[in-house]
């Protein structure tokens, strides 16, 4: 198996198993007594982890080598994971979900996808670093329906084995923990090309550490009004707003994850047309414009309509702006660029669903809608303004 596929089928079964994690995590803690305030507290536990990790992938993952930072990482989160599915005490599943990385979001954002990217273009070659982060993308969000589909694991474990509710949920967790497992198995065959380490850390270019600057700057601004664009925020708001039930949202989140899927190939394509940049930025304004429109829809057939619409655009940019950041630094200092810019974006979008949420309540329900359109589309206009000149080597 070459190291393309291997990433593509760990990319998939990572996202699968968070896919699965994010619809079940809150519905298990519920069912063994925990409260509102705990649950949170260790779904913040799980992403602390995550954000440690991720912080590790940025500055230790090549002195100490991608395949073994990756087992580790797949180890380690199915560890955690079934410490956590068959765990009682909320003080020991605290300290197996921060080890595990446990993901309640239901979108992978950690460290393995950080390694993964600063190697995939070694994989390739210029013109065909873009149609390969496009796949990438595709396989991850197919992971993610499939593995938000799977989350009703339990219920067939009840009727085929006449498992109670707990048993079932804690069963689907451990199936979840192991497909990391089988990723581990996978890294192990990866090649010297992207697993060998690197002796010493490699220092940032004066002239990278410029685009790293202002780029991250932007990636910031974009997290920001992402993290307004919650997909639990957004669900609220549909729920609230039109007084559908969770299986019409969930059902729409699907169509919309497999709309996500298309869109990254459609990316590929569009970005050898005109350019990486333009990509980015002129499929994103439309999308965020939509998004405003969705927040004034008068019935919920309308704002399903314009929704989806918006999820045709929305991801676009992930390809193009992975390939782009790749392309624009020297390949020892990939890595670095892969970390410093997911660090970056996960902590403005960690940041801002309690402000969305105090704007929901405060102000109107479609408040987080309009700001979080409003901020994206800044920054859409000053990553054109600030990057249409700077050209990967592929479009120079």
């Amino acid at each position: 198996m070459t190291d393309r596929r291997i990433f593509l089928a760990t990319a998939f079964l990572r996202a699968m198993s968070t896919g699965m994690v994010g619809v079940l995590l809150g519905i298990y803690f519920a069912r063994i007594g925990l409260g509102a305030s705990t649950i949170g507290l260790l779904i913040a536990c799980g992403l602390a982890g995550a954000a440690v990790a991720a912080l590790l992938a940025t500055l230790a993952a090549g002195t100490i080598g991608a395949r073994r930072f990756l087992v580790s990482l797949s180890l380690l989160g199915a560890v955690g994971g079934i410490a956590v599915a068959f765990g009682s005490q909320p003080g020991l599943i605290a300290v197996a979900a921060f080890i595990g990385m446990l993901n309640g979001m239901g979108r992978d954002r950690g460290a393995a996808l950080i390694v993964e990217q600063a190697a995939l273009p070694s994989a390739t070659d210029d013109r065909g670093r873009t149609k390969l982060f496009a796949w990438y993308n595709v396989y991850q969000d197919v992971g993610h329906a499939l593995g938000s589909l799977f989350a009703g694991l339990p219920s067939l474990l009840r009727l085929l084995f006449d498992f109670d509710e707990l048993t079932s949920l804690r069963f689907a967790l451990a199936a979840a923990a192991c497909l990391l497992l089988i990723s581990s198995l996978l890294y192990l065959r990866l090649s010297a090309a992207v697993s060998a380490p690197v002796p010493t850390r490699v220092r940032l270019s004066p002239e990278s550490r410029r685009i790293l600057v202002r780029i991250s700057a932007l990636f910031a601004l974009d997290g920001l009004g992402g993290g307004f664009l919650t997909a639990s925020l957004v669900s609220y708001f549909f729920y609230e707003r039109f007084g559908i039930n969770e299986q019409l949202i969930g059902g729409l989140f699907f169509a919309a994850r497999g709309l996500n899927a298309v869109s990254h190939l459609g990316a590929a394509w569009l970005a050898k047309r005109i350019g990486l940049v333009n990509t980015m930025v002129f499929t994103h304004i439309p999308s965020s414009l939509l998004l405003v429109t969705v927040a004034i829809a008068p019935t919920f057939p309308i704002a399903a309509v314009l929704f989806l619409l918006r999820e045709g655009l929305v991801e676009m940019d992930v390809p193009t702006r992975q390939s782009y950041v790749m392309a624009v630094v020297k390949p020892a200092e990939r890595a670095t660029a892969s970390g410093v810019t997911h660090l970056v974006r996960l902590g403005a979008w960690a940041a801002a669903p309690s402000f969305a949420g105090a704007c929901m309540q405060s102000l109107t329900l479609g408040a987080p809608l309009f700001f979080g359109a409003g901020m994206k589309i800044t920054y859409d206009i000053l990553l054109w303004l600030s990057f249409r000149h700077t050209r990967p080597p592929e479009e120079c």
